[in-house]
């Protein structure tokens, strides 16, 4: 089941992809997708409705978040999970998953605009695989952690690198700018992705092709991160995981490339979708 939310006007609706690619309008079995409604237990007794006597959507103004910002507790990102990516950027591959934070402020619609900060000179771009949790996990053992997925979306896991690297502290604000975090376009359950380490991922910059990986190649899988990080905090619904990025970002070319004002990104994820995103200045 792939679920997406739509604008229309000012308001945001839930909806359903029906088998043969139409949006549906899901209002009448779910108020939105949260934290209440992307659980395990109420998607499995979605599942098995007829789409097609839901109504068809005719109109709408873009997608939206593929889970409502404000219902998502936690971001939480993995970082150096390629062995890949580490190498590009001078950086050892970690003897455990690095965890850090994006604020949730950050989160964007798939095809919004990215804005680029105000002091910026080294914002960079990310395709990454994003988690949805669908119940709660805490202690878990990674045997257990399918049972704990709502499903899988694409994330741009935008870094301002000047930010992240020079500014001292954490990583945290270098990547948590306003529409740093594009997610979706949908939500597509764990039940319609067979094996989630084995997707191609990539990225497009200004129609040249930057990234060009697969999850076969993530030093952690899902289900080992989904159960590490239970063991220091509990997850919850709507609860997103961001796995990390193949090589290819900006910030590992020679020259350096980062965003400007103009530039266009396009990205995806083999079975979750496509992200489109124009950059502008603050």
């Amino acid at each position: 089941m792939k679920t997406l939310r739509y604008r229309e006007g000012s308001n945001v609706k839930p909806g359903i992809i029906d088998g043969t690619g139409k949006i549906r309008d899901a209002t009448s079995l779910v108020k939105d997708w949260d934290n209440e409604t992307v659980t395990v237990e109420n998607i499995n007794s979605i599942k098995g409705i007829d789409f097609t006597s839901l109504p068809i959507v005719e109109k709408m103004d873009s997608i939206a978040p593929c889970v409502c910002k404000k219902s998502i507790g936690k971001f939480i990102c993995i970082g150096l999970n390629y062995s890949d990516h580490a190498e590009e950027t001078g950086m050892e591959v970690p003897p455990e998953p690095i965890m850090f934070f994006k604020a949730t402020s950050a989160v964007s619609g798939p095809n919004d605009d990215v804005i680029i900060p105000k002091t910026s000179v080294k914002s960079d771009w990310e395709v990454e695989l994003g988690v949805v949790i669908g119940k709660e996990a805490k202690y878990i053992s990674e045997d257990q952690s399918q049972e704990h997925i709502a499903g899988y979306c694409v994330i741009n896991d935008l870094s301002e690198r000047d930010f992240q690297f020079e500014h001292s502290g954490q990583w945290v604000k270098g990547k948590s700018c306003d529409t740093f975090g594009p997610i979706g376009p949908y939500l597509v359950t764990k039940d319609e992705v067979v094996d989630p380490q084995n997707l191609k991922l990539w990225l497009d910059l200004n129609g040249k092709r930057m990234q060009d990986g697969s999850t076969a190649t993530m030093v952690y899988g899902v289900n080992f991160l989904i159960s590490y990080i239970s063991q220091f905090m509990s997850l919850q619904p709507g609860d997103i995981i961001s796995t990390g990025t193949p090589p290819g970002v900006g910030m590992g070319m020679k020259p350096q490339v980062f965003l400007k004002p103009g530039d266009v990104m396009k990205l995806g994820i083999e079975g979750l979708g496509e992200q489109i995103q124009n950059t502008v200045a603050a």
